[in-house]
């Protein structure tokens, strides 16, 4: 059976008016994410990536096409669409159980099914134990995970993830983004996931759009196909895929400003 269209990106192009002039940020592009899907989006550094995902979000109105989300287009921030930032944004003067039901508190629908959800989900991502304390008193690594439940507890139907583990020492990076590339997937959540690291795009993604420097074009859509040690899929264990540096490779070549 066909997979359901999530995303729909038609056309877009976006260009800031600046007393300087006219700046293109992004240009003619056109791709579709499609249920159950991570997206990784990657490009030189400026090229627009962030932008593309704020089109996306609802955040900023693009200049010529559009965007549909589950067939509906986009044109304000919906809670069918939810965003993961750089930094976790976690308020630090409520616990972690508080900072997780945050986004049902604003919509008004915390009940004691969503607080057993709540409590289910840290559980569940090794949180249990800390659903009173206060994100001061996690490791960044444990914060992020915390900040993916948050946005989990809302139902989104796509995740919009901005180098999401970008603040995080190497040797966390590596753990955190197994972790929640594993969590998506058991989640069976769509995603779109912008990177400048390779090697987390090729590890996270089912698909990676490579995109030009400024103003960004689609350069090429990658599918990695990976054959993982013992046949089970993880995002740290498909960095040490045979295919995995063929691929890493190929993406270097293409972000090549010079190519």
């Amino acid at each position: 059976m066909d997979k359901k269209k999530i995303v729909e990106v038609k056309d877009i192009s976006m260009t800031y008016h600046t007393f300087n002039g006219e700046t293109e940020a992004i240009k003619d592009i056109s791709f579709d994410v499609y249920e159950g899907e991570i997206v990784g989006i990657v490009g030189p550094s400026g090229c627009g990536k962030s932008t593309l995902l704020s089109i996306i979000a609802g955040l900023i109105k693009p200049s010529i096409g559009e965007v549909l989300v589950n067939g509906k287009n986009v044109t304000k921030p919906s809670k069918d669409i939810g965003y993961m930032f750089q930094r976790d944004q976690l308020f630090e003067w409520r616990t972690i159980l508080q900072n997780v039901l945050l986004g049902l508190e604003i919509q008004g629908s915390i009940d004691r099914k969503t607080m057993e959800k709540a409590e289910k989900l840290l559980e569940t991502y090794g949180l249990g134990d800390f659903k009173n304390s206060y994100p001061r008193q996690l490791s960044g690594g444990m914060r992020q995970r915390a900040a993916l439940i948050r946005t989990l507890m809302v139902e989104p139907n796509l995740l919009l993830l901005d180098e999401p583990f970008s603040a995080l020492d190497y040797q966390t990076r590596l753990a955190i983004s197994d972790e929640i590339g594993l969590i998506l997937k058991k989640e069976k959540k769509t995603a779109l996931l912008v990177t400048h690291d390779i090697s987390e795009a090729i590890s996270l993604s089912d698909r990676i759009i490579v995109l030009t420097k400024r103003p960004a074009r689609i350069k090429d859509i990658i599918k990695p196909e990976l054959t993982c040690p013992d046949g089970v899929w993880s995002p740290i264990k498909c960095r040490e895929a045979p295919e995995f540096r063929y691929y890493f490779n190929k993406i270097w070549k293409e972000l090549d400003v010079h190519v």
